[in-house]
């Protein structure tokens, strides 16, 4: 297939606030868990139904082929299939979504990479984990047994779908780093239930991608891939799974360039295509690499004093900063295909119908 030229769906059966609002009127949640232990039953099967069948539909995925792009990533969570009350209460199952994808993706000629977006008690407290300020997945051993079970049940349901491209372990689990920077983001409803609350650890991410790793592959061929996040720590995974017993194992890193404000363009392309291009240079001898998630998103000095043509030219300048740097990888997923909601540069039509993408998008 070559190079990998794909786009997330995000915000499709992973609900983030900030993608679609409106989905969240009438309750105080600020992420998926509250805004389904808060709305009425009907009345959140209803609104979660409505926003399933029109969000995402065949006409996207026919959409997403014409404009030359080969692969989905659907982020898909934790209680997908609805089986076990103790992991899935209060949510609303959607697993017949994704059969729906496989059947448009099959006939549109697209491939799809399965994403584990969430994980019971959250693997880094951000919305997009489901529920905000919490990160307890990684301390109870049920927990871990849980996504390690759902990902079996999800190859063995997929393995032998000829969209399947493969399917990746669990999204962004969260570093010391980072959630000494985040924390104070995304604050819990409950406080006392986030207490406790802290990051993956390197040594857990480890055992825990391996177990992983062999469950998903009792299911998938060697042709299909196994792919698992860098959990913001892109350089630490060198002689991680480097030995004959894993195959086929690719690397997921996601780099977004919101700064507030303190560069200008020039500077920040030239960091990507520095640092970041070089970064990923160096992790593709170990691991085909990915840039699982990157967007336009970026807040240059001068941006609010900047006129319309120019702003344009500062989007068009990071994608092709982007898009070259990215050429060094296995490929790319953009963050992500739509947004019903107006933050600039996430929006992957908008993207395009802005003139903000080359035209070596479609290629």
């Amino acid at each position: 297939m070559g190079k990998i030229h794909g786009v997330n769906l995000g915000n499709w059966l992973v609900l983030e606030k900030w993608m679609h609002p409106a989905l969240f009127e009438g309750v105080a949640a600020e992420d998926e868990t509250d805004l389904c232990r808060l709305l009425p039953r009907d009345e959140l099967e209803a609104r979660l139904k409505k926003h399933r069948d029109t969000y995402i539909t065949l006409e996207d995925f026919k959409w997403i082929k014409a404009h030359g792009l080969n692969t989905v990533r659907i982020p898909v969570p934790h209680f997908i299939f609805g089986d076990d009350p103790a992991f899935c209460d209060p949510y609303v199952p959607c697993i017949e979504y994704l059969d729906k994808a496989f059947d448009w993706a099959e006939e549109t000629g697209l491939q799809i990479l399965i994403d584990l977006h969430t994980a019971p008690d959250s693997q880094n407290g951000f919305d997009n984990g489901g529920i905000c300020g919490v990160c307890k997945f990684w301390q109870k051993p049920e927990n871990e047994a849980r996504v390690i079970k759902v990902l079996g049940m999800l190859s063995e349901r997929y393995a032998h779908r000829p969209a399947l491209f493969g399917v990746q372990i669990l999204n962004e689990p969260i570093s010391p780093e980072l959630w000494q920077h985040t924390v104070n983001r995304y604050l819990p409803s409950d406080p006392e239930y986030a207490a406790g609350s802290g990051p993956v650890p390197f040594e857990f991410l480890c055992s825990f991608y391996k177990k992983a790793y062999f469950e998903i592959r009792k299911y998938l061929d060697e042709d299909k891939v196994v792919m698992f996040h860098d959990g913001f720590r892109l350089k630490m995974w060198k002689e991680f799974m480097q030995t004959e017993e894993f195959k086929n194992v690719w690397l997921d890193t996601h780099i977004y360039m919101m700064m507030p404000g303190e560069m200008e363009t020039k500077d920040m392309a030239n960091l990507v295509l520095g640092r970041f291009r070089d970064d990923i240079r160096e992790m593709a001898q170990h691991f085909p690499v990915v840039v699982g998630e990157w967007c336009l998103s970026h807040n240059p000095k001068g941006m609010d004093a900047m006129s319309d043509w120019e702003k344009k030219l500062s989007y068009r300048m990071m994608a092709d900063a982007q898009l070259t740097a990215w050429d060094e990888s296995a490929g790319f997923f953009f963050w992500s295909y739509k947004l019903i909601s107006e933050p600039a540069g996430w929006d992957f039509r908008k993207c395009v119908e802005n003139g903000w993408m080359p035209d070596l998008i479609g290629g």
